[in-house]
């Protein structure tokens, strides 16, 4: 579950999810697999676990699955 891996802390990254222990935010991980990067060359890149960019997806995923949309017309 995204819960053990991803922390939000006000003192780091003003705030901003990252993976637990690091400083790597989770939207620079959603960036890269968005941009093209395999999971596992993102994990690399960012010295990071696989399970930590899966973990970055759930994170994301739940997110989104909460967005409630509006529609606005003229």
């Amino acid at each position: 579950m995204y819960e053990q891996r991803i922390v939000i802390d006000l003192e780091v990254r003003h705030g901003k999810p990252i993976i637990k222990n690091t400083r790597v935010p989770v939207d620079i991980i959603l960036g890269s697999l968005a941009g093209g990067m395999r999971l596992e060359e993102v994990a690399e890149e960012y010295g990071v676990e696989k399970g930590d960019v899966l973990a970055a997806i759930e994170y994301a995923t739940r997110i989104v699955a909460k967005e409630e949309i509006n529609a606005l017309y003229a």
